[in-house]
């Protein structure tokens, strides 16, 4: 099976009843796509579609690939003041924006972010962008946590493996109207369901088990609202404003770059836990940032 689900590119050619697009335009690819018009689609949540296409989910082939054919519709133009790698990471800062909107993140929403992973990185990008008025977030690596404090957190709190969930709960300080959980580690969901004040949101994004063992009765007594997320759906033209208006900045988000030729090197790092997000550039006329 081809990998590959972030990806940006340029237009070699398009089909003879695509109107919108043409050879040449700089576009991200969003690499859901719905194959058939179900309930799911008529309302609007096609991501939730049991059908869907989505780039190197088995069996289906992914984008990490010198050319690759994708549906025009889900195809978004860039601005040129975005660059291909902003365009590659529309898909993760979709994430981002999706969990987001699922927890309800407004302004002065206070916001907790467990794992300062790139999804964690991009929840808070956005959260702020959205109008968050402070935002924790924790992790077990204190160089994400400096990551995160260059890109706006407000409390970047170190855990330790074994630290008592309530316990670390109450060294948040004030509880989060908003937890968005990044780990799927069954720790850090006890922390987020205890660190969510009554009446707030948990916003499940990261998978870990299938079974967990969670507070269910203290999130049902405070009326903590647990939310699951399932990638994104009608993110990507958000996402393209706010990385023409400047509002969010993904860039240093990129720490390595790799030519497609020295794939298994970017997966090395990735796989030795090196920097943050590891960008691989199919086109060898275009190494650059």
């Amino acid at each position: 099976m081809v990998l590959g689900h972030e990806a940006a590119g340029c237009i070699v050619k398009v089909g003879s009843e695509v109107k919108h697009l043409k050879a040449g335009d700089r576009v991200a690819v969003e690499p859901g796509v719905p194959r058939e018009m179900d309930e799911f689609f008529k309302t609007g949540r096609y991501n939730l579609s049991p059908t869907i296409f989505f780039c190197a989910t088995p069996p289906d082939d992914g984008n990490l690939c010198r050319y690759y054919t994708h549906n025009a519709n889900f195809c978004y133009k860039l601005p040129d003041s975005v660059t291909f790698e902003e365009g590659a990471l529309i898909e993760p800062l979709s994430v981002g924006i999706y969990a987001c909107q699922r927890g309800g993140v407004s302004l002065g929403s206070t916001v907790l972010i467990c794992g300062a992973g790139p999804i964690g990185l991009v929840c808070l990008l956005v959260a702020k962008a959205m109008g968050a008025s402070q935002v924790a977030i924790t992790d077990l690596s204190a160089e994400r946590l400096a990551m995160a404090k260059e890109l706006g957190a407000d409390l970047p709190l170190q855990v330790n493996r074994g630290d008592a969930p309530e316990e670390l709960a109450r060294n948040v300080g004030s509880q989060a109207h908003v937890t968005i959980e990044c780990t799927g580690v069954e720790s850090s969901i006890q922390t987020a369901i205890y660190a969510t004040r009554p009446g707030g949101v948990v916003v499940m994004v990261g998978l870990g088990s299938e079974m967990v063992t969670i507070p269910l009765l203290s999130a049902a007594v405070r009326e903590v609202d647990i939310r699951g997320v399932f990638r994104y759906r009608n993110t990507w033209p958000m996402a393209i404003a706010m990385l023409a208006s400047k509002q969010v900045n993904v860039k240093p988000l990129v720490t390595h770059r790799f030519p497609l030729e020295q794939a298994v090197q970017a997966f090395e790092t990735t796989r030795q836990g090196l920097g943050v997000k590891v960008m691989l550039k199919c086109d060898p006329k275009d190494q650059n940032p």
